[in-house]
């Protein structure tokens, strides 16, 4: 079995030891080399020759986010954040960087080995995920093509969308979402992410688009010009009280593997609205969401997945694609089009 390579980036002595020392424990990791800095680790690149980069954003000289501006055009290096509760995270996802994961306090065993072990899984899914140098360039080839202008109709009040994404979905969903008008159906999104970075992924959010967007709270209305972020620790599914759409988060076992899950989102959007919701199913390892989707499907939900081009990790659309969940497939740059062009024509 060919080992993962994988470079660490890492100013704190005991935090750099600790990650060479746990990482290198995974028979499917080989830790080729550290960094001490930006610096150091634009020297040694060539030489270890990575297959996978963890990065500390917070560093002396260059920080993370101005290394990667300068590394991720010219490399096919994935990159892992491992950083502290802070915006510059989605900075740096923007900038390049495949996933995220925030440092842990380590305050017994356990803490330790659940960190290390979604450590590894992060780092693996990185390894199989398509170079963001490459999907970037896809999803933001866009200038040319023109946009569907969203008619004002009294369904847009009665209509809702639920749109689901993993790894490489912080961008992609932004890049959705960027370009709906502000009198948009009601959309509610499941985004895998921590406790901690939804409500700063919803402020990203809220700063840059159209539509007003929030982290979800139990009781929030699905309503037209917002957008809901299912909070990063909670189950969070929609219900139906008398005409109007709300949402119940609440604390649950992981499902599909998740929580929030994808699934639990989309199965509630196919009980409650059917025919009514939209379903779109974004960029992200597994399948979280498909199961979901093709229920949506079955009840008369129009259905939207992210093609493979535009994907980072082709997983969650493909698996909703092959077992005839999905409506249309469309590029990412492209989704947002095609939702305003199914909202018109309804």
């Amino acid at each position: 079995m060919k080992k993962i390579r994988v470079m660490i980036v890492e100013d704190s002595i005991f935090f750099r030891k600790l990650l060479v020392s746990k990482l290198s424990e995974y028979e499917e990791i080989e830790i080729v080399g550290y960094a001490i800095n930006a610096f150091d680790a634009k020297n040694k690149i060539n030489e270890l020759n990575p297959d996978v980069m963890t990065l500390d954003i917070e560093m002396p000289g260059m920080n993370g986010i101005e290394f990667l501006k300068k590394i991720i055009p010219q490399t096919t290096i994935r990159v892992v954040l491992v950083s502290s509760l802070n915006l510059t995270v989605f900075e740096a996802l923007s900038a390049g960087a495949v996933d995220f994961l925030h440092k842990p306090k380590i305050n017994s065993p356990n803490d330790a080995d659940d960190f290390f072990n979604e450590l590894l899984r992060k780092i693996k899914i990185a390894y199989t995920a398509k170079p963001r140098s490459i999907s970037q360039s896809v999803i933001k080839s866009d200038s040319i093509i023109p946009t569907t202008t969203l008619k004002q109709s009294p369904k847009l009040n009665s209509t809702i969308i639920v749109l689901g994404a993993s790894t490489g979905g912080t961008e992609a969903t932004l890049e959705v979402v960027k370009k709906l008008p502000a009198h948009t159906p009601g959309i509610v999104v499941v985004q895998h992410m921590p406790p901690g970075f939804t409500k700063m992924y919803a402020e990203r959010l809220n700063s840059i688009c159209n539509m007003s967007v929030k982290e979800a709270e139990h009781g929030d209305t699905v309503k037209q010009g917002q957008i809901l972020i299912a909070p990063g620790d909670l189950q969070t599914n929609i219900i139906k009280i008398g005409t109007l759409y709300k949402v119940n988060c609440f604390q649950g076992e992981k499902v599909s593997g998740h929580c929030p899950s994808v699934d639990v989102l989309f199965d509630s959007a196919a009980s409650t609205a059917g025919k009514d919701a939209i379903g779109i199913i974004m960029t992200g390892m597994g399948s979280d969401g498909a199961k979901g989707l093709l229920k949506m499907r079955q009840r008369g939900s129009f259905t939207i997945g992210q093609d493979e081009e535009s994907c980072v990790v082709y997983g969650m659309p493909k698996v909703a694609k092959d077992m005839g969940a999905v409506t249309i497939q469309a590029p990412c740059n492209r989704i947002a089009d095609t939702l305003q062009q199914h909202l018109n024509n309804r």
